[in-house]
């Protein structure tokens, strides 16, 4: 019985002293390295030149309009875009799929936008899957339709028959 009374004294005199002792105190200042920027330059990071790109005012009838977003892989390991969708059929995304992109190499996505039958405020966006930290980045364009006067005659009589046939 004495023999396990001594025992146990000695493990738990062990065990505090080995507790008041952390691993910060024990790991030399010489190698100790930070591990989030380790992580982020092994993670592929897309920098775009922009996000957002607004048109402004464009006529309905004009015909597709486009704009280009550029890009720099600024991580540390090879950027591949697995997939890009616009948030409808009108927005047509065309860019480098499954082409791996080297740190500090740059690429470009081009951002095509149909007016036609979209009159007024339309704001779409381009939903990018690739291996980022988060998987999914997000371009926005934006563009103020102006109307084609004969479609909006048409979408005008269009409507006061709907309401003519629900009065």
């Amino acid at each position: 019985m004495k023999k396990i009374n001594l025992i146990i004294s000695f493990a738990l005199i062990f065990t505090f002293y080995s507790c008041q002792q952390n691993a910060s105190s024990k790991v030399e200042k010489g190698n100790a390295q930070p591990t989030v920027s380790n992580q982020a330059m092994q993670n592929a990071i897309m920098t775009f030149d922009k996000t957002v790109h607004d048109f402004g005012t464009i006529p309905e009838m004009g015909g597709n309009v486009q704009t280009t977003f550029k890009f720099t892989n600024t991580g540390g390991s090879p950027l591949l875009i697995v997939d890009a969708r616009g948030s409808c059929g009108c927005t047509v995304p065309t860019y480098p799929k499954n082409i791996p992109i080297a740190p500090g190499e740059s690429g470009e996505m081009i951002v095509s936008f149909d007016p036609s039958n979209k009159p007024n405020l339309q704001q779409k966006t381009v939903t990018i899957s690739a291996n980022t930290s988060n998987g999914r980045e997000t371009l926005r364009i934006k563009a103020m339709v102006a109307p084609d006067p004969v479609k909006q005659k048409q979408r005008d009589e269009q409507a006061r028959a709907r309401q003519n046939t629900q009065n």
